[in-house]
């Protein structure tokens, strides 16, 4: 199946301050605040929902195309993701601009001063799937530039094109207007359960309502697993006991890559959501959203060890 993500692309730039923020801000002069933080560490990893929903795909064997705009820096990344199996050939460099970059500073306490830099996610909207040599079978649609996301969705309905609806962190930019329109038709919804909340709120849908213009909706829950409803049915998805809980970053996407991962073996939907479950627990185990690595060996015996899959994993050996 020929899978096709959009969405953000991204350098993550993660330093550590051995102090406590709080001590450092006198409140008198927080009109003229002027601070500058010595750090002890730093780590750079790659990032973006969209090149860390296909970095999981291509663990478990699929060949994902991601379409997105990056910076003249992206050199490397493109390397490391091409090396991990995954199309990166509608990637788009935008001349004179650094790929979208996430700078974040934690203190002692787990407090956090961060500034993200759009770079060349501002100009997602300069690509069109009306422009690609062949149409996909699945459009993944998840956080970008607003233009952007709002384009696919519409590039995607007028080309028939299935798509699976990700509004993410930009739930909270969008009208309830916006969301309703691009929902409207779409294949999946994929939300977490805080993010369900506001858009049930902000379109006045409730969940019945929401599941009449969505095919497929999945609802994910930190600790407390997923639910998935579809065809009247709901399906709950527990999840994989951890190791250790090192970085939640990056959960969500490696969920959706494994969810997605078994979609295009045409699994159950039950199955898809323990794939979605096992490949997120991979993730929450190491720090970055693509440190984790596995054998496709590996991930169906430790699958085996906790869900019953009738021999169908069999498929990705």
């Amino acid at each position: 199946m020929d899978i096709l993500l959009t969405g953000s692309v991204a350098y993550d730039y993660l330093m550590t301050f051995p102090g406590h923020f709080k001590e450092q801000i006198l409140p008198e002069l927080l009109g003229s605040i002027s601070l500058s933080f010595l750090v002890d560490g730093m780590s750079k990893y790659r990032g973006g929902i969209a090149p860390n929903i296909a970095y999981n795909m291509a663990m478990l064997g699929e060949r994902p195309r991601v379409m997105a705009t990056v910076g003249e820096d992206f050199s490397d990344y493109r390397e490391w993701l091409e090396s991990k199996g995954v199309d990166t050939s509608l990637m788009k460099v935008i001349p004179g601009e650094f790929t979208a970059s996430f700078f974040a500073t934690t203190d002692r306490d787990s407090a956090q001063i961060a500034s993200f830099y759009p770079g060349a996610m501002g100009y997602s909207a300069v690509q069109s799937l009306k422009e690609l040599d062949k149409k996909p079978d699945l459009v993944i649609v998840s956080p970008s530039a607003p233009d952007a996301m709002m384009k696919f969705p519409m590039e995607s309905r007028e080309l028939g094109i299935p798509y699976l609806y990700d509004p993410s962190q930009q739930v909270l930019r969008l009208e309830g207007s916006e969301l309703s329109r691009d929902m409207e038709g779409a294949q999946f919804l994929f939300c977490n359960d805080y993010e369900f909340g506001l858009i049930s709120k902000k379109t006045g849908w409730s969940l019945d309502q929401i599941l009449e213009h969505i095919k497929v909706l999945v609802i994910t829950r930190g600790k407390d697993g997923a639910d998935l409803y579809v065809g009247g049915d709901a399906v709950h998805i527990p999840t994989v006991p951890e190791d250790e809980i090192v970085d939640p970053t990056g959960v969500g996407d490696a969920f959706r890559g494994g969810f997605l991962s078994g979609y295009s073996h045409g699994f159950d939907w039950k199955l898809c959501g323990e794939i979605g479950s096992l490949a997120a627990v991979y993730c929450l185990e190491q720090k970055g959203t693509q440190s984790h690595s596995y054998t496709r060996q590996e991930f169906v015996e430790r699958f085996r060890m906790h869900f019953d899959d009738g021999g169908k994993l069999d498929e990705l050996l």
